[in-house]
């Protein structure tokens, strides 16, 4: 019987370290994750990756978290391959192609490029449907705590770039899950709890 007992301990143990060592794609989807303490050692330095197979855009959508607010970009069969992006604090968003000012509310603004056009490399046809210097479409942030304005800038030479108003120069992390491109902005600079 005591056999039996370590063994039903360990597999439930097992599980519950599997179950914390991943975000089932509900959560990412809701904007929740499965711990519960904030990570402080994000920083606020730009982060990049260069690699990308440049598949399209296909939606925006944003959450909330109990430590950060969290915006993620869906890209149409990566097939595994890396999403290109570079995201960092600009002081202005300037429109690619153009060069033109795209006003973004709150306290800073983070410029998400993403290699991922709005629209089907292969057929031109739209796949998001953004317009220039216009909140982005089907996504409400009313009564978040850190994101205070979204814009779409443009999709240009296979990336596309949105504006991120967020209350002040925040801590930030980015990473791939599937064939999505995930951007969380904690809600302070707070030290993790516990």
């Amino acid at each position: 019987m005591r056999r039996w007992s370590r063994t039903l301990a360990a597999i439930v143990l097992a599980g519950a370290g599997l179950t914390a060592a991943t975000v089932p794609s509900t959560a990412l989807d809701k904007g929740t994750a499965s711990t519960t303490s904030c990570d402080s050692g994000w920083g606020s330095l730009p982060r990049a990756s260069t690699d990308t197979g440049y598949k399209p855009l296909t939606a925006i959508r944003t959450g909330q978290h109990e430590c950060y607010d969290r915006m993620v970009f869906d890209v149409r069969n990566t097939g595994g391959r890396p999403i290109g992006y570079r995201v960092s604090y600009v002081d202005t968003l300037y429109q690619d192609g153009s060069g033109d000012p795209i006003p973004v509310g709150g306290g800073a603004i983070l410029e998400v490029r993403v290699a991922a056009p709005s629209y089907d490399p292969n057929t031109g046809k739209p796949t998001y449907p953004g317009r220039a210097g216009q909140p982005l479409p089907g996504v409400d942030i009313g009564g978040y705590r850190t994101f205070q304005d979204t814009r779409y800038a443009s999709s240009f030479e296979g990336d596309t770039q949105i504006g991120l108003g967020v209350r002040g120069k925040l801590p930030f992390r980015v990473f791939q899950w599937g064939d999505r491109l995930v951007v969380d902005v904690a809600h302070s600079w707070q030290a993790p709890a516990g």
